[in-house]
């Protein structure tokens, strides 16, 4: 059975739109015999990193701030795939940014070069071979996406695992309408939900899949007007 960490970072948790992609795509992943745990940044005490490196000079894979991430770092350390799960803000929110930092206690300070870049890998004891990004925004274009992606990506292959892919949900607040999910909502939950499944029981997440989460809802056009005009 795999084992999933997945880790929102929505201020708004179970109210965001991030949480509307996310769950379905958890609930996939379950239906293909996961093991899924989800914890929130903001319900955990998680300190910005000081920058000391103690966990990698001092004492190689353990970090000296006593905070909830203690809690969390063996967790981390035995799954197999590591969800994040956040919205587009400039880049990230605060509570995020700040526990993808803390992350720095799971990978080994040997460093190599690869293609390049100096790349580091995770400590024998940590067993995540996957990393996935499960992101909305509220803009209409799928380059709103480019930094978060590149985030994750390069976490990824700065740890010497597989990026596994994207699940992206652009303008996902029209996923509902008067506080109901509508018809075209429930179709990219079922996509997201399909997502999930996918990765755990085949490996990847077909592109097409992906395509369906994210398809547009209305035109770039229709989007900006309707914006502008709650402006007024």
């Amino acid at each position: 059975m795999s084992k999933v960490v997945a880790i929102n970072g929505s201020p708004r948790m179970e109210k965001g739109n991030t949480f509307l992609v996310l769950a379905p795509f958890l609930q996939g992943m379950k239906e293909a015999g996961a093991e899924v745990e989800l914890f929130y940044a903001s319900r955990l005490d998680v300190e910005p990193c000081t920058g000391e490196f103690s966990c990698w000079n001092e004492k190689p894979g353990e970090c000296y701030i006593e905070d909830d991430m203690q809690d969390l770092y063996p967790r981390l350390r035995e799954a197999e795939i590591l969800v994040l799960a956040t919205p587009v803000y400039i880049p990230l929110p605060g509570e995020m940014q700040n526990l993808i930092n803390r992350l720095c206690p799971l990978i080994d300070p040997a460093l190599e070069t690869r293609d390049g870049r100096t790349r580091a890998r995770f400590h024998e004891d940590v067993v995540i071979n996957k990393i996935v990004l499960v992101s909305s925004s509220g803009w209409w274009e799928m380059g709103n996406f480019d930094t978060v992606v590149r985030i994750a990506r390069e976490l990824a292959e700065d740890a010497s695992v597989e990026f596994a892919g994207a699940v992206l949900r652009p303008h996902a607040y029209l996923m509902k309408e008067a506080g109901e999910l509508t018809v075209e909502g429930k179709a990219v939950q079922e996509a997201a939900r399909r997502a999930g499944y996918e990765l755990v029981k085949e490996g990847s997440m077909k592109q097409e899949t992906l395509d369906m989460v994210s398809r547009p809802l209305i035109s770039q056009e229709e989007l900006r007007r309707r914006y502008n005009d709650a402006l007024e």
